[in-house]
C-alpha cells in the first residue's frame, strides 16, 4: 500500500517515537509475554505517545516513514514500542539492513523469545547478518519458576531460551545486556550474577508511573 499522508498515518497509528535522543520503532502490539507490570496493561503508550496500533505498519510504510526524517539527528534507532518485535522479525532484518546501509547505529529491544518465535530460523546469526549493533534481552527474574510466574510466556522453556539467546549473541559478537525492573520480587543482584555469567552488560529499569501507581493499588 502506498502512503500518501505518512504524517496522518503517524498521528493515528505510530510508527517511531523520540525519546533520550533516540528513534523507537513501534512494529506491533502484540508479545509472547504478559509481564504483570509492563506497561501494556496499564497506559496506551509512553512519553505522551499513543501506541496502540489498529493495524502493523508494513515494511514500506515504516521506510517511507523514515525517509522523511534526518535520521542523523537520534544516536541510535531502536525496535522496541508496545509490543515484541522479533514477532515481526522479517520486518527487523529489512528495516536494519535498510538503517545500516546508512550508516545509522541499530538495536533491538527484546524480550529474548525470537527462537521459541521464528523456529525455523537461526536467528542469531540472521541479525548478526543484516548488522544489528546491541541487543538488550529482558530477564526480569533470576530463576525460571520466578519468570513464568512474573512475565507469563506463551512458550514453554522460555527463560532457559532467553539465556540461549543472549548467550548466542554474545558469541556471535553483538554487543548484548540483560535488563531487570527493579521491583520487590525480583532479586537484583542475582539477575546481576546471572548477567554476570552470561557475560552481558547488565541494566536495571524503572518501572514506569502508570504501572507502579496500579500495582500498588492493588497491594
Amino acid at each position: 500500500m502506498v502512503i500518501r499522508n505518512v504524517r496522518t498515518l503517524i498521528r493515528m497509528n505510530t510508527i517511531y517515537y523520540e525519546a533520550h535522543n533516540n528513534l523507537y520503532l513501534n512494529l506491533t502490539n502484540r508479545c509472547s509475554a504478559d509481564c504483570v507490570f509492563c506497561i501494556r496493561n496499564f497506559a496506551d503508550g509512553v512519553y505522551g505517545y499513543d501506541l496502540r496500533l489498529s493495524k502493523e505498519p508494513t515494511t514500506e510504510e515504516i521506510l517511507e516513514a523514515l525517509e522523511g526524517l534526518d535520521l542523523s539527528n537520534y544516536r541510535e534507532v531502536v525496535f522496541t514500542g508496545l509490543g515484541e518485535p522479533t514477532l515481526r522479525f522479517d520486518v527487523v532484518l529489512a528495516v536494519t539492513r535498510w538503517l545500516k546501509s546508512r550508516g545509522i547505529r541499530v538495536r533491538l529491544d527484546t524480550n529474548g523469545h525470537a527462537a521459541l518465535i521464528n523456529p525455523e530460523l537461526d536467528v542469531v546469526s540472521e541479525l548478526k547478518n543484516a548488522g544489528m549493533d546491541f541487543i538488550s534481552v529482558s530477564l526480569n527474574a533470576e530463576s525460571e519458576e520466578k519468570y513464568n510466574k512474573l512475565c507469563r510466556p506463551v512458550h514453554k522453556n522460555a527463560y532457559r531460551e532467553i539465556l540461549d539467546f543472549v548467550k548466542k549473541a554474545g558469541e556471535a559478537g553483538i554487543p548484548t545486556r540483560v535488563t531487570v525492573v527493579k521491583i520487590p520480587e525480583i532479586d537484583v543482584e542475582k539477575c546481576r550474577q546471572v548477567s554476570e555469567e552470561l557475560g552481558s552488560e547488565f541494566h536495571i529499569r524503572t518501572l514506569s508511573e502508570a504501572a507502579s501507581k496500579e500495582i500498588r493499588g492493588n497491594n
